[in-house]
């Protein structure tokens, strides 16, 4: 691959932050407040998005070791290939692809749900059919889809401008929730009290606040943008631990404010008995009015623009990397003649996610359950390959990287795996907290058999290509 087929060094470190933070806090820290009040309590949805944070970032060590030695494009997928080779890379790059594109068409369907809410006038217009109990209209296909088809442009135009589009995103998004969270605390209608009972009664603490730590890989989804885009960066590879850390942080204390903001509007246990559409949006408008509602509004669209905009970067660097290593056509490996980005990837992502609104949101949903698996699946080979990197002392056999040895690091790599295999049992194991429901699985099922077709169909082109010729497209081993 010449010059002209890579990509640009254009990300600035806060750029680069805001893919991640954006990325993770997309729409779910302002619509799904209430659902996990409901699950956990109040407290114990804080605790199990604390301790899911934590995790992340012991999870996070590994990703910024190997992003430090290996600045490339690709994220789990080329550290699946370091640690494992072929097989693996394809397994993990399938199942990462199956999750970055299903959110992707998740963020879009919530602006049509945010239009549900302030304009139902125009989402619910022109009723077509009813699909798994859910209706689907003109409308709200027709926002989703130009949602959609605008995001695409903007990745296509350059990663400075999804870059720079994503700072202001994010800033937009902080304020907007710092006004609500502000007007919630200090309005005289509101009151600590109502966040009791701190814990859902009706379950035990533990089971609840697992079912909370479940969802991890899915909350906090976002933060492994940053390897992705590692090839992008104007800046030192070794700031990124850095950038993830402040990232999960800063995620982490977002979605405590807005549940507490959610709880002490009224008591939680009433709230959560009326099953409403938008419990925050619901309670925000009562206590602070429409011009509080709209502020929330604003934050929330903000959420689903960094969530559009972190993921259809995620995505198409993915696709990229794997276009270019040939595990997929090669066309993926072709980028935009005018403007240096992976334009394929960027329209296929379009493309895909342009299906989704014509099913309805509940089968979305029964897809994008599955994207933490997906997503866990990468985390699992990222800190099992930075195991494998780190060394315990300087006279451990094979190959040193600067900074490998450290004992510290490797035991953390070793707690990052199994926190990966941890959220796996939650999500997979029947019975646990977090365990896929049917249609999840036969969704799951269906992905992978779809991947089995298509690596027997690509198994000549993954496995001739000599193993340093891979290095150089997948690991960059062998660039000047």
């Amino acid at each position: 691959m010449g010059q002209s087929n890579q990509l640009k060094k254009c990300l600035k470190p806060h750029w680069v932050w805001a893919i991640a933070f954006g990325s993770a806090i997309g729409w779910g820290s302002f619509v799904l407040p209430a659902d996990w009040i409901a699950t956990a309590g109040p407290l114990g949805a804080i605790i199990g998005l604390a301790i899911g944070a934590l995790l992340m970032i012991v999870i996070g060590v590994s990703y910024g070791f190997l992003i430090k030695i290996f600045p490339v494009t690709g994220g789990g997928f080329s550290y699946a290939y370091l640690g494992f080779g072929r097989r693996h890379a394809f397994f993990c790059g399938w199942f990462l692809t199956l999750g970055y594109i299903s959110i992707v068409a998740l963020n879009a369907s919530a602006l049509a749900l945010l239009a549900k809410f302030l304009a139902p006038e125009i989402a619910t217009y022109g009723e077509m059919y009813t699909i798994a109990g859910w209706k689907v209209y003109v409308g709200e296909v027709a926002i989703a889809s130009l949602a959609l088809m605008l995001f695409a442009w903007i990745n296509i135009r350059g990663g400075s401008l999804s870059g720079r589009s994503q700072f202001v995103f994010c800033l937009l998004l902080v304020i907007g929730a710092m006004l609500v969270v502000a007007g919630m605390l200090v309005s005289p209608t509101t009151s600590f009290d109502h966040m009791e009972p701190l814990f859902q009664p009706e379950k035990a603490t533990l089971s609840a606040i697992f079912a909370i730590v479940a969802i991890a890989p899915w909350a906090y989804v976002g933060f492994d943008s940053v390897p992705q885009a590692a090839k992008e960066f104007a800046f030192s590879p070794a700031k990124a631990f850095m950038l993830i850390v402040l990232a999960l942080l800063m995620a982490a204390l977002h979605y405590s404010v807005l549940i507490v903001a959610t709880a002490i509007a009224m008591p939680w246990t009433e709230l959560v008995a009326g099953a409403p559409v938008w419990g925050t949006g619901e309670v925000v408008q009562g206590v602070l009015g429409n011009l509080g509602l709209a502020v929330l509004a604003l934050a929330l669209l903000m959420g689903i623009a960094t969530g559009l905009n972190g993921f259809y970067l995620s995505t198409s660097r993915l696709l990229f990397a794997q276009g270019r290593a040939k595990f997929l056509p090669e066309a993926f490996a072709r980028l935009h003649p005018v403007h240096n980005t992976p334009s394929a990837g960027i329209l296929f992502t379009c493309g895909i996610c342009l299906l989704a609104p014509w099913f309805g949101r509940e089968v979305l949903l029964w897809i994008v359950d599955m994207a933490a698996t997906g997503v866990a699946i990468a985390y699992f080979y990222c800190c099992a390959v930075a195991f494998k990197c780190f060394k315990w002392t300087p006279d451990c056999a094979g190959q040193h990287y600067e900074g490998c040895v450290s004992p510290f690091k490797k035991t953390l790599s070793l707690l990052g795996a199994a926190s990966s295999l941890f959220f796996l049992s939650l999500l997979l194991i029947p019975g646990s907290p977090g365990a896929l429901g049917l249609p999840s699985w036969i969704a799951l099922v269906a992905w992978g058999g779809l991947g089995g077709v298509l690596y027997a169909a690509r198994r000549l082109h993954i496995h001739h290509m000599p193993k340093h010729q891979l290095d150089r497209l997948i690991l960059a081993v062998g660039e000047g």
